[in-house]
Parts: structure tokens; sequence; C-alpha cells
């Protein structure tokens, strides 16, 4: 038995300090063959620095050896040396057979850097000199997949699934290109392929997958079977409970939607977007004082959530606590965070104040976007006739009868102006 076989043996049953010396002796005597299978065994089985040790010592023996130049190239990339990894890539001749496998290898080193542009063009120089390898195909695909640009990465999964490539890698390609399809929307596609995997082998974010797919299609009971069972299985996959919740509101099941949204916050207390969909389903469930604290609390968390910040100004407005719509809103003023309905909000409740100048004024930088929203302009329309300002009310309800022109009582005011 060679030194190397009883050294891998040494290894396996724990036989640390027998396995340093046999180690020793097979660098000083097992042929090249022998040392460089040791040195991939050792590296699959996570000691690299001796399979280092070993391509080092055969790359003194070989100098123009370029797959032990890859193959050291690829473990000082596991050591964070990128210098030595390109040192060891620049000796590699493009008439090298080993020229594409370099290129593949310098590809993972500028994508570790962030250099992105760089690592696909390196994968591309790759395709082109063997478009047919399937290897780089997969890289590519892969590349691309993680990199979001799907529908490229679907391409190159359809090729390799049309070749007979079901897996590489420990990849499942029929996964990838489900979840590719359902990220651009063909949730159609995403279906047929997602549901080709066994439960047994889906991971959460295929689960998640699934059953995001299901909702989009507006299969609701199929989605809230799939998310069920995702959060059987991962109770702590916060992004499902929203989702989930939706679902049970389709169904008109509003009772369960508040429930499981009310698992998420107790999941996931610092993602404020659990907390506005709980306040959400909390107003549709006529929980109004759930509402406001579930807003609140979303708030608190991300105060500059615009979205959140109409809701709540919403549910003031509603409440006609004008009051605290004020306190929530003027101290923003100044930062110029406003969209137009914050604007429109603003209006109402420096109105109920007896603020006219300020309600004027808000009611005129909400115009500039809700120019097209009846219940806006109706509004302005009274607040200005409210006020005497005959001009403005005359502009706000011949816009607003130009998109209501059956509500007879604004009509009849119009009428009345203009007989005047």
């Amino acid at each position: 038995m060679s030194y190397s076989k009883t050294a891998l043996d040494q290894l396996e049953s724990g036989q640390l300090k027998d396995f340093e010396k046999t180690y020793q002796q097979a660098l000083d005597h097992d042929s090249s063959d022998m040392l460089y299978s040791l040195a991939e065994e050792l590296y699959s089985l996570g000691f690299s620095n001796y399979s280092q040790t070993i391509y080092e010592k055969l790359l003194k023996q070989f100098p123009d050896d370029d797959t032990l130049k890859i193959n050291l190239a690829e473990l000082a990339i596991d050591q964070d040396h990128d210098d030595q990894t390109l040192n060891y890539l620049s000796q590699v001749s493009s008439q090298s057979p080993d020229y594409v496998r370099s290129l593949m290898v310098s590809a993972d080193l500028y994508q570790t850097q962030g250099l992105f542009d760089v690592s696909e063009q390196k994968l591309l120089e790759a395709q082109r000199i063997d478009p047919e390898e399937p290897v780089i195909q997969f890289a590519l695909a892969e590349f691309y997949f993680n990199s979001r640009n799907y529908r490229k990465a679907i391409n190159l999964y359809l090729q390799l699934i049309k070749s007979g490539t079901l897996e590489m890698s420990a990849v499942n390609l029929v996964e990838r290109l489900g979840v590719s399809y359902a990220e651009i929307g063909k949730f159609e596609q995403a279906v047929g392929y997602l549901e080709q995997i066994k439960p047994v082998h889906m991971n959460s974010d295929v689960k998640f997958e699934l059953a995001f797919t299901y909702f989009n299609l507006k299969d609701y009971q199929k989605a809230v079977k799939a998310f069920t069972d995702l959060r059987d299985s991962d109770p702590q996959y916060s992004s499902l409970y929203p989702y989930l919740a939706d679902a049970y509101v389709e169904l008109k099941r509003t009772d369960d939607a508040l429930k499981t949204i009310q698992e998420g916050i107790s999941i996931d207390q610092f993602n404020e977007k659990i907390w506005q969909k709980a306040g959400q389903i909390a107003t549709m469930a006529g929980e109004d004082d759930l509402a406001l604290e579930y807003f609140q609390k979303g708030h608190e968390i991300a105060p500059d959530d615009v979205e959140l910040l109409n809701l709540l100004s919403d549910w003031y407005v509603e409440h006609e606590r004008y009051d605290d719509n004020l306190k929530l809103l003027e101290p923003l003023e100044a930062d110029h965070v406003f969209d137009a309905h914050l604007a429109y909000n603003l209006a109402l409740s420096y109105q109920d104040a007896g603020n006219y100048k300020a309600a004027a004024h808000h009611y005129e930088l909400a115009n500039h976007e809700l120019n097209d929203n009846p219940e806006f302009l109706k509004h302005a329309a009274l607040f200005y006739r409210e006020n005497g300002r005959v001009k403005e009310e005359r502009t706000y309800l011949k816009r607003y009868l130009e998109l209501v022109p059956n509500d007879l009582e604004m009509a009849s005011l119009y009428d009345e102006e203009q007989d005047d």
C-alpha cells in the first residue's frame, strides 16, 4: 500500500499524528501521480493546506504543468491571496489546453472582487472558445442568476435541460429555471417547472417561489397550502407572512389573515412592512385601534417610509384626529418628504384648525398630482367656496364636473356661481 493511501486511511479514522508522519513520507517517496491524487482527495476533505504543499512540490518538478498552476490559483482564491492567484493564471498561455479552465477561475476571482463585468467577459470568452461545454454554460447561467439577470440565465438553463443535464454541482437546474421564470413574472411557465420538484428536495426559498407563483396566478387555495407548508417547515421565514395573510384576504378569511400577520410580527418585530400589512388587515377586520397601533409601530421603525407615513396620516384624517396629523406631518415639511397625498391630508388638517392660508397652500401643492382625483377636487372646491374664493372654486368645480358630470348637486353650485 502507498504512503498516500495509508495517510488517507489514517486521516479518515482520526489518527492525525500518524497522518502527519505518513503524509511526509508520501511527499518523500510516492510517485507524482499518487501525490496528485492525494492532493485532490485532501482538498475534497477540506485539508487544502496539505493539497497546496503537494501542488507546489509537483510544480517544481513540472514547471510547465498548467493544471497545477490553476489548482494553486483556486487555492489562492480560497485564501484571499488575489495577487498570487493572478500570478499563477498569468502563466497559462491562451494556447494551453487548460486556458478555458483558467478563464473560469479568473471569472471566480473577479466575482469575489465585485468586478462583475470583468467576470462576465471571462466567462463569455470561455464560451466562445468552447460553446458546447456544459460546465461553461452552467457557470454563465449561475453568474446571470446570481446577478438577477434572469432572462439570460433562463436561456442557458434551458439549453442544459434540453441536452439532458438536470443537475450540476448539486444544483437542480429545473428549480433554477422555475425560480428564474417566477422572478421575471412569467408565473405560468414557472409553476410548470417548480411543480416538478419533489417537496423533499425543496429548500425554503424554492417553497416560497412556488407559493408566490400560485399567489400571482390567483390560485389562492394552493397559495395558502404552499405558504402554510413553508411556515410549518421554516417558521422563521418572515417574508411568507404578508403573502399568506393576503391570500387569506382574497379568500375572505379576514380573521385568519389577521392571525397570520400577527404571527409574522412575533417572528420579525423589526420589519416595518409586516407592521404595515398588519395595520391594513386590522382595518379590514374593523379593528381600528389595533390598526393605529400597528401603523404607529411601523412608522417608529421606519420613519422615512412614505407609504407607511401615508397610511398613518390617512388613519388620523379618517378618524378626524387632525391635530395628531399636524403633529405627524408638520415637522417633515422642512425636509420636503411630501407627496401630493400627504399635502392633501395637511390641507384638510389645516382647514379643520382654521388656518385657511396654510390649507390653501397645501391644496395647491396637492393639485399638481391630484388634478384627476374627484374626491380631492370636490374638497378643494368646497373649501374655496367656504372662504369666498370664487375664481378658485370655479376652477376646481369645472375640473371636478369634467370627471363626474352626473353630480347634480355640484353642477348646481357651478351654475349658481355662473349666474352670479
